[in-house]
């Protein structure tokens, strides 16, 4: 088994760690574009243009499954992307979980990049899936680009910041970039408070990595005990992680790159 994963850059270590645990057993392109990252700020044309490039260095390696793991991309993309590729290679998005979060009874926040934040689009989510829960949205200054960086002072800094913004009565945060889950404790640490219950966090790698298993017919098998190998692409040839994945546990979990079978 062989699943590609796609981002500018290191948000995609999230998923890519959900599927190695899912199922140790496969391989895993991760296809990166570090000279166009971030994607955020770039027009939709440009950054489908880069988005369908990385996808497509990804499909030459004939992955069984491509994974966008990226909320943005997913945005402008996750269209473009499957008119390219699908149906031989099946493409999966990546959206905030705000229905499984509003199913708890909120009130919920999600945090998001300033640009996704009030957005048609995640206004649009917040229309069809939060059930008239109430639902705070949360921009979240430089989180995203501090945590591509591993810059912990700017990390505490941003999510400092935006804590202050989240509403005193949430109960659940939803993790509305891919970057974010990867600093989900320390978020968590700072919404929390001392007097209310234990705070609910929804990400989306776990959903991501269990429905690219189904789209492909696999069942998940964490039990596995052999390791598939890990393939990095940056803009489309072989390297290495960025050096600022390994300071997550999901870098060092996926840090020995070998070439995919």
């Amino acid at each position: 088994m062989k699943i590609a994963l796609m981002d500018s850059g290191i948000g995609l270590l999230a998923a890519a760690a959900a599927v190695r645990r899912l199922r140790p057993d496969a391989d895993l392109v991760l296809s990166l574009d570090p000279a166009g990252m971030p994607w955020g700020p770039r027009t939709p044309e440009d950054l489908t243009a880069r988005a369908v490039a990385v996808a497509e260095a990804a499909a030459a390696h004939d992955p069984e499954a491509l994974i966008v793991g990226c909320n943005t991309a997913t945005v402008h993309a996750l269209t473009a992307l499957r008119e390219r590729l699908e149906p031989d290679l099946p493409v999966i998005g990546t959206v905030p979980a705000i229905k499984p979060a509003a199913a708890g009874g909120g009130p919920v926040a999600i945090w998001a990049t300033p640009a996704t934040t009030g957005s048609p689009y995640q206004q649009g989510l917040i229309r069809d899936f939060a059930d008239g829960v109430p639902v705070a949205e949360v921009p979240c200054w430089g989180l995203a680009e501090a945590v591509e960086h591993a810059n912990q002072a700017a990390i505490d800094e941003a999510v400092l910041a935006a804590a202050a913004l989240t509403p005193d009565d949430v109960t659940t945060v939803v993790l509305g970039c891919t970057h974010y889950e990867l600093v989900a404790e320390r978020i968590r640490g700072a919404v929390q408070r001392p007097d209310r219950a234990p705070l609910v966090m929804h990400g989306s790698a776990g959903a991501v990595a269990a429905q690219a298993l189904r789209r492909i017919g696999a069942r998940p098998e964490p039990e596995d005990a052999s390791e598939g190998a890990v393939t990095v692409l940056l803009n489309g040839q072989p390297g290495l992680l960025p050096p600022p994945a390994l300071a997550y546990a999901e870098g060092r979990l996926l840090q020995a790159v070998s070439p995919a079978r």
